[in-house]
């Protein structure tokens, strides 16, 4: 390679260290220090202090008593990786230990990635994530992490997050602009605090340009893939945050009717009123000279009639037929008494 090659090498790489400082010394872990789950090809030499194994243990009260509760071996550790699997259920710090198994130090502490992301209009100050926006609003996006202690690693100012913007159509934006015509990248934007604003000072995207915007149903999400963690760690929420919607439209997607939006008094009236007709006309037409719906209820309702028909469930006691009595029967009982007596007496004689 020429002298010339080599000078352009160097200036490009001086370019991008200046461009990304984010990225010298990310890969270094000093003793305290704190690492994610999915991290891969880490430094943690300065951190073990020549031992050969970290522990960890579930209770901070007994380490100096009991042997940890998980343990690996550190074969090499200019390149270490944050397995899951090792890691997943044994979050929080561990320790280098001397060779009797006894800790020795604070190594680093690990935890699980959180990344999130919400998406503000910033024309009427209101969120809008999975929500809909007025075509022609600029909006901003919000950052919240837990991945801001990558910056306490030594020579690390902040955190590379990117954000995916997916079109109705399927693209993909890797840069965003605003209705004055701003142009910002997303890629790899540096997060310093948590939460954070996308450009703190302004929007970041403006939706007025419909022929880059088209109205439709946008996707939106967040990745960190600081030494391949996404790569090896791509879990919802974690390395990469869940997915978003955003609808961009001219109008309100709950208004479906116009009309309906610049006369509602009208349309609430009629509605009911119409309703009410039918069943006067259904149940009692008589009663729709009446003023007031309310005085024709007692006619509708059946309650008369429902009561002639149960009065039979409880039955009177019928009265006994009393004979009738002819004019001048007890005379003639007297005459028959009287002849009956007279054989006797005969019969007697």
């Amino acid at each position: 390679m020429s002298k010339n090659a080599k000078g352009c090498v160097l200036l490009i790489l001086g370019i991008l260290f200046l461009i990304n400082p984010v990225f010298a010394g990310i890969t270094t872990i000093r003793s305290g220090d704190t690492v994610f789950l999915g991290e891969q090809g880490l430094d943690i030499t300065l951190a073990m202090e020549g031992d050969t194994q970290i522990g960890w243990w579930a209770s901070a009260a007994v380490i100096a008593t009991t042997s940890p509760d998980g343990s690996v071996s550190v074969s090499n550790p200019a390149s270490f990786s944050v397995s899951p699997n090792l890691f997943g259920t044994k979050t929080g710090v561990w320790y280098h230990l001397k060779p009797s198994g006894q800790a020795n130090g604070t190594a680093f502490n690990v935890a699980d990635p959180q990344l999130d992301i919400k998406v503000w209009d910033t024309t009427v100050n209101v969120e809008v994530t999975d929500t809909w926006v007025s075509t022609d609003d600029e909006l901003q996006f919000r950052i919240n992490s837990n991945l801001v202690p990558i910056t306490q690693r030594s020579g690390v100012t902040s955190v590379p997050i990117t954000i995916k913007v997916q079109s109705p159509g399927g693209a993909v934006f890797t840069s965003l602009t605003t209705n004055a015509g701003v142009t910002t990248s997303i890629v790899d934007y540096p997060v310093t605090t948590t939460p954070q604003n996308i450009l703190p000072t302004g929007p970041v995207w403006g939706t007025a340009n419909r022929a880059t915007y088209q109205p439709g149903i946008y996707t939106i999400w967040a990745e960190c893939n600081v030494n391949s963690m996404k790569d090896y760690y791509d879990v919802a929420g974690k390395t990469v945050s869940r997915k978003v919607s955003l609808l961009n439209q001219d109008q309100n997607p709950l208004i479906r009717n116009k009309e309906y939006v610049t006369n509602p008094t009208t349309q609430i009236t009629l509605a009911p009123t119409t309703k009410i007709i039918t069943i006067a006309l259904t149940t009692a037409p008589t009663t729709l000279q009446t003023p007031q719906p309310t005085t024709a209820v007692p006619t509708v309702l059946p309650v008369t009639t429902a009561a002639v028909t149960e009065i039979p469930t409880t039955p009177l006691p019928t009265p006994t037929p009393t004979p009738t009595k002819s004019p001048g029967f007890e005379a003639s009982i007297v005459v028959v008494a009287m002849i009956f007596g007279l054989v006797l007496f005969l019969k007697k004689q």
